[in-house]
């Protein structure tokens, strides 16, 4: 499973391996051609963001891990996931950014501030640099032949993936490309009435995201708009997973927060209802009833528990999504993408 990775600095720009300037906005286009290239054969392509305490050495495991066990997953088990019987073969990009902090109310504040500055519009550059780039991998993609049912087998899939505060840069990314006067060039699939790209991002998965319940009423307003607003360029599920033994996004996020967050209660209030499910173990297949939803809340409790260090740490289970069941969920959104 191959990977690359980008690095964002704290205001969230690009910064090119080995130097201490930033990519130039009016660059990025050339510098993401210049780094990726996207290998034919790839059947799915993940965007990776981490978390809280996370190092780029740990975030490039976590999502090697992740799709690692998924191909495995696929191998051997193929009758659970009739969608990739002509193959799955991921490719990801690991964006890696600036979150280590005291395990303390104040460090879970510093970082929360940090994400949210380096995402939010006018101040941060994260979320123009992500949406960036999701268009140009969506831009160099293989398209399926027939992208309104996502049905050929020759076709090159997208999917975010992330964990806790990369949860924010995800959606602050795909709201960002939903606003016109924003959206640059290269995001042309997100124009709804552009017949060379009428699909976009295929699936979504969160695991434990560090951000309000309420979120998607107040801080992400335009990835599901009720009120006529352009939509944002996510045709597939948001998964998100929470489980009641995350202290991080539980205990701290209520005490920075004033609220338990999503990680740990999964979503509140929404423009749209979020379907409530469980996660299911190897040997039960999710269906499409379960998962076609625009918001899918997946109670992980029973999974994510954390071990005994896990729960005599400040974060809890917060970081415990690293089973064969959470890659039995990213391969499932894959199969049922098709």
């Amino acid at each position: 499973m191959a990977s690359i990775v980008v690095h964002l600095d704290e205001t969230g720009r690009v910064r090119a391996s080995g130097s201490s300037a930033p990519i130039p906005l009016d660059r990025l286009a050339e510098h993401l051609a210049r780094e990726l290239h996207i290998p034919e054969r790839a059947t799915d392509l993940y965007l990776y963001v981490h978390g809280w305490q996370t190092a780029p050495s740990s975030a490039i495991r976590s999502a090697t891990w992740l799709l690692r066990q998924a191909r495995d997953l696929a191998a051997t088990r193929p009758d659970m996931y009739p969608g990739l019987s002509a193959g799955y073969r991921p490719w990801c990009v690991v964006v890696c950014w600036p979150s280590s902090s005291l395990p303390t109310p104040s460090g879970y504040r510093r970082i929360r501030d940090r994400a949210h500055a380096m995402g939010a519009p006018g101040s941060g550059q994260a979320a123009h640099v992500l949406g960036h780039l999701l268009g140009y991998l969506d831009d160099h993609r293989t398209d399926p032949a027939d992208p309104a049912v996502l049905a050929n087998r020759n076709g090159q899939y997208l999917h975010l993936l992330g964990h806790s505060f990369g949860g924010r840069f995800l959606c602050e990314a795909v709201q960002w490309a939903a606003d016109p006067p924003k959206r640059p060039g290269v995001l042309g699939w997100s124009n709804p009435v552009d017949p060379r790209r009428p699909f976009t991002v295929d699936s979504a998965l969160v695991f434990q995201m560090a951000a309000p319940r309420n979120s998607f009423d107040t801080t992400f307003p335009s990835l599901f708009p009720s009120d006529g607003r352009p939509a944002a360029p996510l045709r597939g599920p948001l998964v998100l997973t929470h489980s009641r033994w995350d202290r991080a996004t539980g205990f701290w996020h209520l005490r920075a927060e004033a609220a338990p967050g999503i990680g740990h209660s999964g979503v509140g209030t929404a423009p749209v209802p979020p379907f409530p499910t469980r996660m299911l173990t190897l040997e039960e297949p999710y269906t499409r009833h379960t998962l076609d939803h625009r918001i899918v809340n997946v109670d992980a409790g029973w999974r994510f528990r954390g071990g005994r260090v896990s729960r005599l740490s400040p974060a809890g289970a917060h970081s415990d999504f690293h089973h064969p069941e959470s890659a039995h969920l990213l391969l499932s959104l894959a199969a049922l993408s098709r």
